[in-house]
């Protein structure tokens, strides 16, 4: 019996990779007024900036429905398959209990396997990436999620917003708000912590904010795989890409566009690293 990787939108794996890793991805939804997109579906990064620009009032978000997951899980499940489905960090959104209700109702919680990654965007997509790879490879579903539960334990993301705004509007700055309070030309250096928001540091000037990214990621003794991850800003993370894959030439890169739900909350401007060190 064969495993299937499934997971959301949030993971900001682009579609042509997803497809190639046999990877079925579930979409959040963006809200611009009664206005809704499925997330990689009806819109993508480039579609949701420029909407973003024209749009007068901010998005918002909504998780998957418990019924998407479970049409999803159904349908592979009668292929033959088990599940291993793996998620944005349950405190950031609903998604992951949208998915524990599908695989309630279906009954099969021994052949769908629901993780938590704790993170999201690229951090989450590494994971997934490598979950894919196994079970590729035919690997049983206990050892899959093995290899995700490892390589959550393992990753790492620092990324810096050029205002808190986003994060502030869509109710998601956790623990950064009382750190950063309302200081002016700051831009946050931030992370996950225990899948919530957390602060690292404030940082004045967006060239500094570069550098401490740079300066984070090549501090790690060994680093496999890493992602270098932006919203509008494409230049920065490519030079960030090329420095960090010098100085760990044997590992996997990658540069990303952030999606547009995890963007709705970064705003424009954010870049980050993810890596699996």
């Amino acid at each position: 019996m064969s495993v299937r990787i499934v997971t959301d939108s949030t993971a900001d794996l682009p579609a042509t990779l997803a497809q190639q890793l046999e990877v079925t991805v579930v979409p959040l939804t963006v809200n611009f007024g009664d206005e809704a997109f499925r997330d990689g579906v009806d819109i993508n990064a480039p579609e949701f900036l420029e909407k973003l620009k024209a749009s007068k009032t901010l998005p918002s978000t909504s998780q998957p429905s418990p019924s998407a997951f479970e049409d999803v899980y159904r349908a592979l499940l009668e292929q033959g398959h088990d599940i291993v489905s793996v998620h944005i960090s349950g405190k950031l959104s609903g998604t992951m209990n949208s998915a524990l209700l599908a695989q309630s109702e279906l009954g099969e919680e021994g052949r769908i396997r629901i993780i938590d990654s704790q993170w999201t965007s690229m951090a989450l997509g590494m994971t997934v990436m490598r979950a894919a790879h196994a079970a590729q490879a035919g690997k049983p579903v206990n050892e899959v999620v093995q290899i995700v539960e490892d390589a959550c334990a393992r990753t790492h993301l620092l990324l810096f917003c050029d205002t808190l705004e986003y994060l502030k509007r869509g109710g998601r700055v956790g623990m950064a708000g009382a750190f950063l309070g309302n200081l002016l030309n700051v831009k946050p250096m931030l992370t996950l912590k225990d899948g919530v928001v957390a602060p690292v540091e404030r940082v004045r000037t967006r060239t500094r904010a570069v550098e401490y990214l740079w300066n984070w990621a090549s501090a790690f003794p060994q680093v496999e795989d890493f992602c270098a991850l932006h919203v509008a800003s494409p230049e920065d993370a490519e030079s960030l890409r090329a420095r960090i894959a010098a100085r760990y030439p044997d590992a996997a890169n990658h540069v990303a566009d952030v999606g547009p739900v995890v963007a709705t909350h970064a705003g424009p401007g954010a870049v980050g690293i993810a890596l699996i060190a």
